[in-house]
């Protein structure tokens, strides 16, 4: 427990994902789910060490990438028509975007706080997986094609990408340790993440989430690319035939689970009206860029301009039931389409200033692991899981946008990333077993600058001391 002290407020935030989601709240509704609750303990907590240690953590790269997403969305809400109902959207965007990824920068010290908390997202995707396979067996889960059998976990029929989402990081968590395993790790450590990642299919399929899906493929490929080509071989020939196991021994599920791949490409000659709404939402939302191209409409203003531009083959919502829940109509609030939704309530600035941000975690994630690998895979492991779980989301995105009890995660998510790319103890420390050059101490904040002693108080021995560099 010791070990684990800077990761403890994160680990707080994931463990209470596990909570059961009350089926009266509607996954839209504002409601503050206590992974949220815990997320806001958490920046506070960030905040009080800032003030007390009175050092500047971050440097300008640091600094700029994770403060963009906060300036693009703080200005669409100045320009919004009606700012003070834009700021419910302002405040989940800087907590999803800016300040929990901040938070991780700032409070996880080394690769092994890093690992502790994507070992915590992996134990919470079992758990949530667990309850989504037992859900589907016994015909308990949210309503898909007139039976109760969809996984959805413990987030509810409202937010039914909630358990596929949390499957998804923790199945790509334990591909990535299973694939490159610490320096030092037990040998027992390797067949148990990679069974771990086979094992989370199981529920990641029976989810019918066909945009996670879709992104778990693109990011695990890239994982296993990343990991060398002759392993991309032989885990690509395992994961084909764990597929073909997986469909082939589900049962009456692998007709739907045929059928849900199919409707993938079937989007031209007869797509289901959940295909028609999404692009019908999807031409709505570039409507309403094209109102206001600079800013858009205002966080939390495509559900109020929603009508005004989509057309008549839009449905009046989408029907949920099963899993503790009975019938409802859930109104459709936005595009499932990140960017477009960032497009038409913040314009051109805010999704310069977002895709920017990720833009530069990318491809500092992936420099720093093309650095690990040449030095004999240190911290490769962080790296595999940090550029896999960005990858995944970036994907995701084309398909989904933020909202419901699991969105919290994203955040811790985004953190990681940030981490691994931003923080300099990412490619040094004491975050292998074989050890490493010094890390920052534990008194200190991650990447703060230490006062320079004066030649009038210094002693001799101190002469060589350099200020620390920052974050970036």
């Amino acid at each position: 427990m010791v070990a684990a002290g800077p990761a403890l407020p994160v680990l707080a935030v994931i463990v209470l994902l596990c909570a059961p989601t009350d089926p009266a709240h509607a996954a839209g509704s504002g409601h503050v789910t206590p992974a949220d609750a815990a997320s806001a303990l958490l920046v506070g907590y960030c905040a009080l060490r800032l003030l007390r240690a009175r050092r500047r953590p971050l440097g300008p790269l640091a600094a700029l990438t994770l403060a963009a997403p906060a300036a693009g969305v703080g200005l669409a809400t100045a320009a919004s028509l009606d700012p003070a109902a834009s700021l419910a959207g302002f405040v989940r965007a800087l907590q999803v975007f800016v300040l929990v990824p901040a938070a991780l920068v700032l409070l996880l010290r080394h690769r092994r706080d890093f690992r502790t908390v994507a070992l915590a997202v992996t134990a919470l995707a079992v758990v949530q997986g667990a309850v989504g396979v037992h859900q589907y067996a016994t015909g308990t889960g949210a309503s898909y094609m007139g039976q109760d059998i969809r996984a959805v976990g413990t987030f509810g029929a409202v937010d039914v990408m909630g358990m596929s989402t949390v499957v998804s990081y923790g199945l790509l968590v334990a591909l990535a340790i299973g694939l490159a395993p610490p320096a030092g790790s037990p040998r027992w450590l390797r067949p148990a993440a990679l069974g771990t990642a086979a094992a989370l299919l199981g529920p990641l399929a029976v989810s019918f989430s066909r945009g996670a899906w879709i992104a778990t493929a693109a990011a695990g490929c890239v994982v296993v690319l990343l990991a060398g080509r002759r392993t991309a071989l032989r885990v690509l020939a395992t994961a084909t035939a764990a597929a073909v196991v997986l469909v082939g021994g589900a049962g009456v599920g692998s007709q739907m689970i045929g059928e849900r791949l199919d409707s993938i490409t079937d989007v031209t000659a007869a797509p289901d009206q959940s295909v028609t709404d999404r692009y019908t939402m999807w031409a709505a939302a570039v409507s309403m860029w094209r109102q206001s191209p600079a800013t858009g409409v205002g966080p939390r203003g495509f559900p109020d301009h929603r009508d005004g531009h989509a057309s008549l083959a839009l449905s009046s919502g989408s029907d949920t039931a099963g899993a503790g829940r009975g019938f409802n109509r859930e109104p459709l609030l936005s595009p499932h389409n990140m960017y477009l939704l960032v497009l038409s309530e913040q314009g051109l600035v805010g999704l310069t200033a977002l895709v920017g941000s990720w833009a530069v975690l990318l491809v500092g994630g992936l420099r720093r692991l093309r650095a690990a690998g040449r030095g004999r895979a240190r911290g490769t492991d962080c790296g595999l899981v940090a550029t896999g779980l960005l990858v995944w989301q970036t994907v995701d995105f084309l398909y989904a946008d933020i909202g419901g009890p699991s969105t919290v995660l994203t955040g811790v998510v985004f953190g990681l990333a940030a981490w691994w790319a931003l923080h300099p103890n990412a490619t040094r420390g004491p975050g292998d077993p074989t050890g490493g050059p010094p890390a920052v101490p534990p008194g200190a904040l991650p990447g703060a600058r230490e006062a320079v002693p004066t030649q009038d108080t210094a002693p001799a021995q101190d002469s060589a001391v350099r200020p620390r560099e920052a974050v970036g």
